[in-house]
C-alpha cells in the first residue's frame, strides 16, 4: 500500500491521527497549504465516483462552449435572452473549471495539497460565480416574464442598455458580496489543523479550521445568503407564477402545452441549483447528524449538475438554438 493509501485508511479509522500527520500543531497565521481529503469515508470509491463527475464536466464544457459558439455565429440570436444565456454559459464554465480539475486530481492521483492562496482564490471564484449564476436565473426569469406576460413591450423594456446594466449588476453583486470572504478567512490563525474534509475550498469548511472567533465570518455568510438567495428566489417565484397564469389563459391547448413544457424545464434546472445549495448551507450550520460524506456529495452536486443541465435545458430545448445546431451539423455532413 502506498503512503497516500495508508493515510487514507488511517483517516477513515482515526481522523485525529490523520490530521496530526498532515498538519503542524504549532501556531501559524497563514498555513502555506491545506490538504483536501476528497469525500471522507469513501476514499476506496474515489476512482468510481470520479467517472460520473468527469462525464458531467465534459458535457458541461461541450454544452456551454456550443451555446457560446452558436449565439456568436447566428445574428438572429443577438437578443436579450441569448445574451443572458451566454453569460450563464461563461459562468458555468468558470464554476465547473474552478473545482473539477483539482477534484479529479484528488480522486485519480491523491494530489490533495493546495496552496493557501490558491485555496482562497478557489473559495472566491466558487462563491462569487455561484452568486452570479443566481443573478442570471433572475434575469432569464424576468426576460421570460416580459416575453410571455407583456410581449408587445419586450423590445422597449429589455433594450441593449438595460441588458448591459442588468449584466453589470449581476457581475458586480457577485464580486462585491463575496470579496470579503477570502479576507475574513485570511485573518486566521489556523493553529489546529490544515486538513479540509472536502473536495474543494468551501468557505465554511475553511474558516471552521481557524482557532479564532469565527462569528463574524458566520454572520456575514448568513447575511450574504439572505441578500442573494432570498430576493432571487422570491423574484423568480413571482415571475413564474405570473408566467403560469398567462400560460393557462392562452387560447389553444397546443400553445399552453408547448409554453408550459419550456417553463417547467426552466423551473426544474433552477430547483436543481437552489435546493442542493440550500441543503449544503443548512447542513453546515444545523445538520450535525448528517454523514459528512453525504454533505460533501451534495455540495458537489450543486456546483456540477447545473453547469451540465443549463446548456441542455436553456439551450437545446430552445428552438432557435436547436435549429441552428442542426443546421451546422447538416452543413458539415454535406
Amino acid at each position: 500500500v502506498d503512503l497516500a493509501g495508508f493515510l487514507s485508511i488511517l483517516q477513515s479509522t482515526h481522523p485525529t491521527h490523520t490530521s496530526l500527520t498532515y498538519s503542524n500543531t504549532t501556531d501559524f497565521t497563514n498555513p502555506s497549504y491545506f490538504i483536501l481529503l476528497g469525500i471522507p469515508g469513501l476514499e476506496e470509491t474515489h476512482v468510481w465516483i470520479s467517472i460520473p463527475l468527469c462525464v458531467m464536466y465534459l458535457i458541461a464544457l461541450l454544452g456551454n462552449f456550443t451555446i457560446l459558439l452558436i449565439v456568436r455565429l447566428e445574428p438572429n440570436l443577438h437578443a436579450p435572452m441569448y445574451y443572458f444565456l451566454c453569460m450563464l454559459a461563461g459562468i458555468d464554465l468558470v464554476l465547473s473549471t474552478s473545482t473539477l480539475p483539482k477534484m479529479l486530481s484528488i480522486f485519480w492521483f491523491n494530489s490533495r495539497k493546495i496552496d493557501f492562496s490558491a485555496c482562497l482564490t478557489q473559495l472566491f471564484f466558487i462563491h462569487s460565480f455561484a452568486a452570479m449564476e443566481s443573478g442570471i436565473f433572475v434575469a432569464l426569469a424576468f426576460d421570460r416574464y416580459v416575453a410571455i406576460c407583456d410581449p408587445l413591450r419586450h423590445s422597449t423594456i429589455l433594450t441593449k442598455p438595460t441588458v448591459v446594466m442588468i449584466s453589470l449588476a449581476v457581475l458586480l453583486r457577485g464580486v462585491l458580496f463575496i470579496l470579503p470572504f477570502p479576507f475574513l478567512a485570511m485573518k486566521g490563525p489556523y493553529c489546529r489543523t490544515n486538513v479540509i474534509a472536502h473536495t474543494y475550498c468551501e468557505n465554511v469548511a475553511v474558516v471552521k479550521l481557524a482557532c479564532a472567533d469565527i462569528h463574524i465570518n458566520s454572520y456575514f455568510g448568513l447575511l450574504v445568503r439572505f441578500l442573494v438567495i432570498g430576493p432571487d428566489m422570491s423574484f423568480i417565484t413571482f415571475s413564474y407564477i405570473q408566467i403560469l397564469r398567462a400560460i393557462f389563459s392562452l387560447p389553444t391547448k397546443e400553445a399552453r402545452t408547448k409554453t408550459f413544457g419550456t417553463c417547467s424545464s426552466h423551473i426544474c434546472v433552477i430547483l436543481a441549483s437552489y435546493i442542493p445549495a440550500l441543503f449544503s448551507f443548512l447542513t453546515h450550520r444545523f445538520g450535525h447528524n448528517v454523514p459528512l460524506y453525504f454533505h460533501v456529495i451534495i455540495a458537489n452536486v450543486y456546483l456540477l449538475v447545473p453547469p451540465m443541465l443549463n446548456p441542455i435545458i436553456y439551450g437545446v430545448r430552445t428552438r432557435q438554438i436547436r435549429d441552428r445546431l442542426f443546421h451546422l451539423f447538416s452543413h458539415k455532413q454535406i
